[in-house]
């Protein structure tokens, strides 16, 4: 069951880190989940965990991780 629960707090993290950078429109959900992954783990190493956390994810630092990833891998696809 925590396995499902971190991959729907993941999927949620990456909407949202789709809706602020307005890229979620092109994203699906499996690019959801795996950003909001991602981006959880990177915000995590780079700013710490503070603040309220669901799934083992400190929501903040998740959240501007993902943020982080969406916005970098989007500007990489957007070069070709």
């Amino acid at each position: 069951m925590g396995l499902i629960w971190s991959l729907i707090v993941g999927g949620v993290i990456g909407l949202i880190a789709g809706a602020i950078t307005k890229k979620g429109g092109s994203m699906g959900i499996v690019a959801n989940v795996v950003a909001g992954l991602v981006g959880s783990w990177v915000g995590q190493s780079l700013l710490g965990s503070f603040g309220p956390s669901l799934a083992g994810m400190a929501l903040i630092p998740s959240i501007i991780g993902a943020v982080i990833v969406v916005a970098l891998v989007s500007f990489l696809m957007g070069r070709k």
